[in-house]
């Protein structure tokens, strides 16, 4: 037991708490100590009734059974999989940052659930994480089954099709993945920095030394929100 306590001691803080909160919705669910009509987003409920945690409940809950269990059990495999080498390596030592794309995930996967009466946000949002492991390390071989081998920017297709295969959810990962070309773009070149260093997309060693110490005078470790311009300026 002490083992199992180590090694979720091990993951990183913000990987840990979805983790976990991955695993106590569902498990409430199944338990039924809450009804799960009360954890899914349900457009109406949501804007007329003003249930307002569904946006929140719907990404961690999964309705964990016979027949979706293994879907559950890999994607939650992904989560910690993927997740983890996001913070621990793009993400090294910017928790802010990391927490900022995830939120921004998170909304835009919502409006789109909202949109496309999607109930269930919880491998979509993974997707997401997965995607933008893969964008960022797009010519690193990995493997998957069955030994196949290709490049990382292909592997959120093969897991469509794989999570297609074992539990029909092509809807819910196209749904989830469909607005991704805009946050891979915000990812790279947003926040903007001098010298066209994107915010997100490069680790912090091949950022300037300028924008490490907050540019200007005195604020050394600070992030560089630029200089802006004064009234009556050319």
């Amino acid at each position: 037991m002490s083992d199992i306590g180590d090694w979720f001691k091990s993951i990183p803080l913000i990987t840990r708490y979805w983790f976990a909160g991955s695993i106590a919705v569902p498990l409430i669910g199944k338990l039924g100590l809450i009804s799960p009509m009360y954890l899914v987003l349900w457009p109406e409920n949501f804007f007329h009734k003003f249930q307002i945690w569904r946006p929140v409940t719907s990404t961690l809950y999964f309705p964990v059974g016979p027949g979706t269990g293994f879907l559950y059990l890999v994607n939650l495999y992904f989560l910690y999989q993927y997740s983890t080498r996001l913070e621990t390596g793009a993400f090294d030592g910017r928790p802010a940052d990391y927490i900022f794309m995830l939120l921004f995930n998170w909304i835009c996967i919502v409006i789109t659930g909202l949109m496309m009466d999607m109930q269930l946000l919880m491998i979509p949002l993974i997707m997401s994480v997965l995607y933008v492991w893969a964008q960022l390390n797009r010519d690193m071989i990995v493997s998957f089954w069955f030994g196949t081998r290709f490049k990382a920017c292909y592997l959120p297709w093969v897991i469509l099709g794989f999570n297609y295969i074992i539990g029909g959810s092509y809807p819910m990962d196209l749904g989830g993945r469909s607005f991704l070309s805009t946050p891979q773009f915000l990812y790279r070149f947003f926040p903007t920095r001098r010298g066209g260093v994107s915010g997100f997309g490069a680790p912090p060693s091949r950022r300037p030394m300028a924008q490490e110490q907050g540019g200007g005078g005195g604020g050394g470790g600070r992030h560089n929100w630029g200089q802006g311009f004064r009234l009556g300026d050319d």
